[in-house]
């Protein structure tokens, strides 16, 4: 799995992660080892890049809301 697409699974998963996402992105995408067109594709959004550094597919994941779902 690549470190672009496990960090967005991650995002989605653990709350504190996203916390600390929200606050200082830069450093969570260093901490993971995102490339740094990994790190620009996932700071802007930007699906076409995302979709080919990770080889997902158009309706395997969506950019433009988010959805978290965290255990209470």
């Amino acid at each position: 799995m690549s470190k672009l697409l496990d960090l967005m699974r991650k995002l989605g998963s653990d709350a504190a992660l996203s916390a600390e996402y929200d606050q200082n992105p830069q450093a969570v995408i260093q901490r993971f080892g995102l490339s740094a067109e990994e790190g620009a594709a996932l700071l802007a959004k930007d699906y076409d890049t995302i979709k080919r550094l990770t080889g997902l597919q158009d309706g395997q994941f969506a950019t433009n809301h988010v959805i978290r779902a965290y255990d209470q």
